[in-house]
């Protein structure tokens, strides 16, 4: 319970601190925006403003997702946070999708001779930058140490936001310089970033959804561990799968045939504690035992 408290605690004060952030930017941006005579700076507090939106779906999955188990759900909720970095992927794609769609329409249009902004918001989109790049490492740490895809879907879309801002200041200092098309061609290139780093949020966030096996490392990992246990003689069969952010795993042992019940149940108790130990990812353990004959 107490890592459960933990895991919340930190995904809650994380995305309260993005939210924060978020509203003083998005201010920011728009006042300056308006007063610099820049549309793509007020397009970009605009998509500063969204930004919250997503940190509540964050914070919505990760309340729901830290319930304990139920009668309903004896296995717990953790794949409900796949869900809500499902829809922020969902979100971030779109987002991209509609920086690179207005990009390639200034293209082709030739829409993009605008009036020159002023210089405040050049200051403004430099100031974006540094503190979206800021809130990305800040958010994917924490998303990190608590193994959160949620929050790391979260961290992405800060990235986005910062890439956002690039194209803003390229497009700011190149009107201010006679180069209007250099704003759609840095979206463009935006736009295919943002778009792969959906993509890795999504296929993440599905994999934890149906039961995918874990890496070979972490396998290779539980047999030694397993195989370290007074008593065990040899792996028969191991299987994992990634449930949300916690892992499962069903182990046959082979024991000594000729021991009695209580001692080849003691070592399996063994096997169980060790790997609870050394695998703080590992929720849940079923450990079977087939004798062997001397």
């Amino acid at each position: 319970m107490a890592n459960v408290n933990n895991y919340e605690k930190t995904a809650m004060k994380v995305s309260i601190v993005s939210i924060i952030w978020n509203l003083i930017l998005s201010v920011g941006k728009l006042f300056a925006g308006i007063f610099a005579n820049s549309g793509a700076m007020i397009s970009d507090a605009v998509h500063s403003a969204s930004d919250v939106f997503s940190t509540v779906i964050v914070m919505i999955g990760v309340k729901i997702s830290s319930r304990d188990s139920d009668t309903e759900h004896p296995y717990g909720h953790e794949r409900l946070e796949c869900v809500a970095a499902v829809i922020l992927a969902t979100v971030l794609a779109a987002t991209g999708l509609g920086i690179g769609y207005g990009a390639v329409a200034k293209i082709y249009f030739e829409n993009y001779n605008v009036s020159m902004p002023g210089i405040l918001a050049l200051v403004a989109a430099i100031v974006s930058i540094l503190v979206k790049e800021m809130m990305f490492w800040y958010t994917r740490y924490y998303a990190k140490v608590i193994d959160s895809s949620a929050l790391m879907a979260d961290a992405w879309h800060h990235r986005s936001d910062a890439l956002s801002s690039i194209g803003a200041l390229i497009g700011i200092a190149g009107a201010r310089l006679g180069f209007g098309i250099m704003e759609p061609l840095a979206s463009v290139v935006i736009c295919i970033f943002i778009e792969k780093a959906a993509f890795d949020i999504f296929m993440d966030a599905v994999n934890k959804m149906v039961d995918k096996a874990c890496d070979n490392d972490v396998v290779d990992k539980l047999k030694d561990c397993a195989l370290s246990i007074p008593g065990v003689e040899n792996i028969d069969l191991l299987r994992t799968r990634v449930f949300g952010n916690k892992i499962y795993v069903d182990m046959e042992i082979a024991a000594d045939g000729t021991k009695t019940l209580n001692e080849t149940h003691a070592v399996a108790e063994n096997v169980h504690d060790a790997i609870e130990k050394n695998f703080p990812k590992v929720k849940h353990i079923m450990i079977h035992v087939n004798p062997t004959v001397k």
